[in-house]
């Protein structure tokens, strides 16, 4: 009996010192888990606005600013600057601010056909007709800052001159971007900021020592040149002078060709301070495609309000809004341009509320320019 009670005592203290050493096992997981940062933040950045609109680094606000191009006497002079549009972004590359200001009298009118470079800008544009006709043709050239964004656009029109195809430039876009401030930007903006690293290895320190022995002698680094004479009765020594290239590539057991990182040698190392860039995703069309009348291609249009004022006055009559469409869908700018002004404001807060499906070209979501028609009349 007491052997049974001595056993059974044993298995309980067992049992408690196994549930006592799982649960510290949980709480020391639980807390390591909340201690590391979240593995999903990579995807987030990955799929982030920022990146949809093919922006490099961790931009918080791109100011986009347009200069038309004219001729005086033989010379290119810019206009005034005009903001075409300011975007922010959050930390984690989230859009927070889109305003989009539209330039009067730069809609075209037809379809427009895109080519890129090889990092994904446009590089040229196609306006054509219905039936496939060319109306126009413009090309466009890049200049980058220091993280690979581009800061200067020029735009240039195709011509003919003296009987062959020339280009004009017709008008200069320019980009203000602001970083955040991380490690990699500040090395990056400032890259004179860290300590000079030494240029002499320390493998080359024993040369000049009198150690002149072949396993010395074989290291690939080079000393910075000396005329002491000290120093060209050290160099004079060296054997490596006389192992040829061939020699080299013939003996398979050579130690320059089979150096170990344990060995004595000290060979300078190359560090990588990050892992290569991503492929660059393609950029984001600057330009808006022209859409018409946009009626016909709303997934939601709320009717605006017919102003009581209005109605005693008997106003009626169509009201034409200018809207701009961002990638999303989402009318982003509304300005009336025509129809009676006492129903004006109403159609723009009313074309503010409305919503359409995404516009891709080539693949890529794009920003879409048209008008909204309301009709207001007494009868509605």
């Amino acid at each position: 009996m007491l052997r049974r009670i001595g056993i059974s005592t044993l298995s309980a203290l067992a049992l408690a010192l196994f549930s006592s050493t799982a649960m510290g096992q949980t709480s020391l997981t639980a807390k390591a888990n909340t201690l590391q940062p979240p593995s999903s933040l990579g995807s987030v950045e990955s799929e982030s606005d920022r990146l949809r609109d093919g922006l490099v680094g961790p931009v918080r606000r791109v100011r986009t600013e347009v200069a038309r191009l004219s001729n005086q006497s033989g010379k290119m002079v810019e206009g005034k600057h005009a903001i075409l549009e300011i975007v922010s972004y959050d930390i984690k590359g989230h859009k927070i601010e889109n305003q989009y200001f539209p330039i009067a009298g730069a809609n075209l009118t037809g379809k427009e056909v895109y080519k890129y470079d090889d990092k994904g800008n446009i590089n040229e544009m196609t306006l054509v007709n219905d039936d496939g006709s060319l109306v126009s043709r413009e090309v466009y050239k890049y200049e980058f800052d220091f993280a690979g964004n581009w800061n200067r656009m020029t735009t240039s029109l195709a011509v003919i001159e003296g009987g062959k195809v020339a280009f004009e430039p017709t008008e200069i876009t320019y980009r203000a971007i602001m970083y955040y401030l991380d490690e990699k930007m500040m090395r990056m903006a400032q890259p004179n900021a860290e300590p000079a690293k030494p240029t002499t290895p320390p493998a080359a320190n024993t040369a000049t020592n009198g150690n002149t022995g072949p396993k010395e002698a074989k290291v690939e680094t080079k000393p910075p040149a000396d005329n002491s004479p000290s120093a060209n009765k050290t160099s004079a020594s060296l054997p490596a002078s006389t192992i040829t290239l061939d020699k080299l590539k013939s003996d398979a057991s050579n130690p320059v060709l089979n150096a170990q990182p344990n060995s004595g040698v000290h060979a300078p190392l190359v560090k990588l301070d990050s892992e290569p860039p991503p492929p660059r995703p393609a950029r984001s069309i600057l330009k808006s495609v022209s859409g018409g009348v946009l009626n016909g291609t709303a997934i939601s249009l709320p009717l605006p309000i017919y102003p009581e004022t209005a109605k005693r006055l008997g106003t009626s009559g169509i009201v034409s809004v200018e809207v701009v469409v961002d990638e999303t869908g989402k009318v982003i700018s509304a300005r009336a341009s025509t129809g009676p002004a006492a129903l004006r404001d109403t159609a723009v807060q009313a074309a503010l509320r409305a919503r359409f499906s995404p516009t891709k070209l080539s693949g890529q979501p794009v920003k879409v320019t048209g008008s909204i028609n309301y009709n207001f009349a007494m009868n509605r």
